[in-house]
């Protein structure tokens, strides 16, 4: 939900929340996964939103979440890059970035933090929580870790040290513990995120309270709980009588969980489906912004009704990759493999007596690869062979090794597509995001800028009858009201009447309620390694090759992607391609025959 959050519905409060509460510490508003959604999804420009709200509630600090080399993507960027858009974003309004690595890894944070001191900003530099520090078994991330990882920090230049804890794993004690440990080791501010999952939360930060954390982040109460944070108002009243109660008004907090709460009902499409605590999360240790994501993940793919095993095997591929710290992008590499070895119906044996033959989902080679970075303690060896099919990784940070982007060719090339003056904003988006940019502008140039319909309109649309107004620019309002639809023409469009500021008008749209008949493909034999199928569940996004070329063991031969989640087809065997089966942009279920190859010997 938060990440489908739009930004109409945030306009109509920010102002009032500053207004409200100038004690605040900051706003987390920006950043992570909102920033590409935001194109991809709600059709929105994602820096209009953030300088929109800056305007709107200048006394507040405004946080945005930041993933180091990562930046607000799933891969590693050049350098340039980076240094780039947090000077952006520091310009548009940012003040806080709250900077972590998928790995822990202070080796890929360097180069953030020092790009966030250069602008003047404040870079609060995140320790993920993961494991137990309570449980003597599980010594891998253990008080000691967390200590010395913090003292690394403050060396690099850490203005805060946060503890980001994005399952909600810290139980009470362990939260005392820690941030007693830290307050003693180190002389930085610290700030404590952590979801609610387990519905232990407030204890949690009740505890943290009293071993000196400096800040805690909340959720107002009709947003809190479950996968978010823990609520606000609750920890208003949970400190009651105690020295460090929050200096906030507890009416303005009511007032503006009243207004979410009323928003909150045209999102209920995008909740997470928990509807209590789920302590389970301790088992499990899936971060509280990944639960609703995999579930959507798992129900496109048809596997909704195995949900309990995907949890479960969720945790069995953690402890196959050596019990990683699980935030993006390294909690969608778990998830990934998770949804791979479900929908496969694959058990870790099978990984490794077959792994050889198998096409593993992308973001799982590019993590064998170092293309994420170093987890603490290194891969687990033997998997990393068989994953990598003998292709030797990275040992170095993947920033050092990746040329600049060359942003004046991005101009250029932008230019010829967008109508309008190029900006900074556009070339760094495109370097993160070129697809998804590019795809963002063209339906833009259709439709127009829709982030100012209101959110009901947005998802759901006009009732027959219905009117609508939208004010498009200042002083200039437009009076929509629609009229019916006309029933389907034989190439499956309607025509839909409506009126614009009282005039009749019509429009031709696809009616996409039609489906398409339907052919059943071959499947791939699992018997003959020349016939390749996919993996999973999805559609075919790029083919690499042609019918009659030669092909060398391990060479690229095409690329599925389910959900986000992306699988490059390998040639098994040195050969010739006999037959391909699928075009671009065809839908394919998992077994679907993809191309067939021959022996070299057998051509």
């Amino acid at each position: 939900m938060a990440t489908r959050m739009r930004t109409h519905d945030m306009l109509n409060i920010i102002a009032p929340t500053a207004h409200a509460l100038p004690n605040l510490f900051s706003m987390e508003m920006w950043g992570g996964a909102t920033f590409d959604v935001a194109y991809r999804f709600l059709n929105e420009d994602p820096w209009k939103r953030l300088e929109a709200l800056r305007a709107q509630a200048p006394n507040i600090l405004f946080q945005m979440l930041f993933r180091a080399s990562n930046a607000v993507g799933y891969t590693s960027y050049p350098d340039n890059v980076i240094r780039a858009f947090v000077a952006q974003a520091a310009a548009s309004g940012i003040d806080v970035f709250r900077i972590f690595d998928s790995l822990n890894w202070l080796d890929a944070m360097i180069v953030s933090i020092d790009a966030v001191r250069q602008s003047g900003k404040v870079a609060e530099v995140a320790l993920c929580y993961a494991g137990d520090i309570l449980d003597p078994s599980r010594s891998k991330y253990d008080l000691k870790y967390y200590v010395n990882m913090a003292k690394e920090v403050e060396q690099a230049g850490a203005h805060i040290l946060a503890i980001k804890d994005m399952a909600g794993l810290l139980k009470p004690e362990a939260a005392y513990r820690l941030v007693s440990a830290l307050k003693e080791a180190i002389d930085l501010p610290i700030h404590l995120h952590m979801h609610d999952t387990s519905g232990n939360g407030i204890y949690a930060y009740a505890r943290a309270v009293d071993a000196g954390v400096d800040i805690v982040d909340t959720a107002i109460s009709s947003l809190a709980g479950m996968s978010s944070q823990p609520s606000s108002n609750s920890l208003y009243y949970a400190l009651q009588g105690h020295d460090r109660q929050p200096h906030v008004n507890i009416d303005s907090l009511n007032k503006l969980s009243h207004y979410w709460e009323d928003v909150r009902t045209h999102y209920k499409d995008f909740e997470s489906s928990l509807l209590f605590p789920n302590p389970e999360v301790y088992h499990h240790e899936m971060p509280g912004g990944q639960y609703s994501n995999l579930r959507q993940q798992a129900k496109s793919l048809g596997l909704e009704s195995q949900w309990d095993r995907i949890k479960e095997v969720y945790r069995q591929v953690n402890d196959m990759f050596g019990d990683l710290i699980k935030v993006t992008p390294s909690s969608k590499i778990v998830g990934d493999m998770a949804l791979f070895m479900v929908e496969n119906n694959l058990t870790e044996d099978d990984i490794y007596k077959t792994g050889d033959s198998l096409d593993f989902p992308n973001s799982v080679v590019e993590f064998f690869s170092g293309k994420i970075g170093q987890p603490y303690q290194g891969f687990p060896q033997e998997l990393q062979r068989i994953i990598l099919k003998g292709k030797a990784p990275l040992t170095k940070r993947p920033g050092e090794l990746l040329e600049d982007t060359n942003f004046d060719q991005i101009r250029n090339k932008l230019s010829g597509v967008l109508t309008r003056p190029v900006t900074e904003k556009d070339v760094l988006a495109y370097s993160l995001y070129p697809k998804v940019f590019l795809d963002w502008v063209k339906l833009t140039a259709i439709y127009g800028d829709v982030s100012m319909l209101d959110t009901p309109t947005f998802f759901h649309g006009l009732l027959p009858r219905e009117e609508l107004q939208v004010d498009i620019e200042e002083g200039k309002t437009l009076v929509i009201k629609f009229i019916s639809i006309e029933e389907p023409l034989p190439d499956g469009t309607r025509i839909v009447n409506f009126e614009l500021n009282g005039l009749p008008r019509e429009v031709i749209v696809k009616d996409r309620s039609f489906k398409a008949i339907t052919t059943t493909k071959i499947k791939a034999e699992r018997d003959n390694p020349g016939q390749l199928g996919a993996s999973m569940t999805g559609k075919v996004v790029k083919i690499m090759v042609k019918k009659g070329d030669s092909v060398k063991k391990g060479e690229y031969l095409l690329v599925t992607e389910a959900m986000k989640m992306e699988t490059t087809i390998q040639s098994p065997f040195d050969g010739v391609v006999k037959e391909l089966y699928v075009m671009p942009q065809d839908s394919v279920e998992t077994g679907d025959l993809l191309i067939e190859l021959v022996k070299a010997a057998e051509a």
